[in-house]
């Protein structure tokens, strides 16, 4: 019914820069929050930021100043500008959009399937 594609991950050099690109696609109502969140070797996921339909926003401490979440919402899409990335930045980066689809009519919780970004020293 919904999907969320991602795009951008890679391998970077410590102190450079990657953009992250989700687009939602399939019976779509209305986007509410929409958001990135990581999973680091061993660790747990953690929420990197969010981003509501009306552009109000949270960062995790750990990327504030760092990285930029924006959206765009004619097209079902939030990215992901990823600046001075750090080592400790490397993960798998997942993207998050709760929806409501035509279909129910009622808000669900999304997921991509989740993009490597490694940052070496």
């Amino acid at each position: 019914q919904v999907q969320l594609v991602e795009s951008g991950g890679g391998l970077v050099q410590a102190g450079g820069s990657l953009r992250l690109s989700c687009a939602a696609s399939g019976i779509i109502f209305s986007t509410n929050v929409m958001g990135w969140y990581r999973q680091g070797p061993g660790k747990q996921r953690e929420l990197v930021a969010t981003i509501t339909g009306g552009s109000s926003t949270v960062y995790a401490d750990f990327v504030k100043g760092r990285f930029t979440i924006a959206r765009d919402n004619a097209k079902n899409s939030v990215y992901l500008q990823m600046n001075s990335l750090k080592p400790e930045d490397t993960a798998v980066y997942y993207c998050y959009a709760q929806i409501i689809t035509s279909l129910t009519l009622r808000k669900q919780d999304y997921w991509g399937q989740g993009t490597q970004v490694t940052v070496s020293t």
